[in-house]
């Protein structure tokens, strides 16, 4: 099984490789157009900012190929919001793959961002296999995605919005399953292992 971290820019990959390793998995950090594109998975994390992201994305050519990937592909975070059509981020064109909007928390005497656990319901996917209703997720995040027809997980902060998406081969969650103890950990080993190409 060779899984392949796409490399663009973004932080918080090494979590993302110390909870790979923590299942058996020795993943290749990469932006080679041809490494990627022969993975068997292919993951796309990230913290960052959304308008910078897309320029190295564009800069790279990785904004078409990744549109042009067949195998299975997790967005996390801001890999998830690069994912959808449009960010209020500094007004960011994103990657389209899926049709909704990123918009920015209102604030409504909450904190922005949303920093902590919060739980995921109306799990719909084989992502979420043996991962029980109400668990618990870690979040960080100013933009949230809105709910829409693709949403496989929700969460409530201010109002409901989809914390996981899927759309074909495409997958995404807004939070970080690396940092999600043994829940986030079965939604990896589901990625990598279950999820039927």
């Amino acid at each position: 099984m060779k899984v392949v971290v796409i490399k663009y820019n973004a932080g918080n990959i090494r979590s993302v490789l110390f909870a790979l390793e923590r299942i058996g998995v020795n993943a290749v950090v990469t932006d080679d157009h041809e490494a990627i594109r022969s993975a068997d998975r292919v993951i796309f994390p990230g913290v960052g900012e959304a308008s910078s992201a897309m320029n190295y994305l564009k800069q790279k050519g990785l904004d078409r190929l990744i549109c042009s990937l067949t195998q299975p592909v997790l967005g996390i975070c801001l890999g998830m919001q690069l994912m959808c059509a449009f960010s209020e981020e500094n007004n960011t064109e994103c990657l389209g793959i899926f049709d909704q909007q990123v918009r920015l928390f209102p604030s409504n005497g909450f904190k922005i961002p949303q920093i902590g656990w919060n739980n995921i319901t109306d799990l719909k996917s084989a992502l979420f296999q043996d991962v029980d209703e109400n668990s618990y997720m870690y979040f960080v995040h100013s933009y949230y995605v809105e709910k829409c027809e693709n949403a496989i997980a929700i969460t409530n902060y201010i109002s409901e919005y989809s914390s996981a998406v899927h759309k074909n081969n495409f997958y995404a969650v807004q939070f970080h399953p690396e940092k999600s103890g043994e829940a986030g950990q079965k939604i990896l080993e589901n990625f990598i292992f279950n999820i039927k190409d």
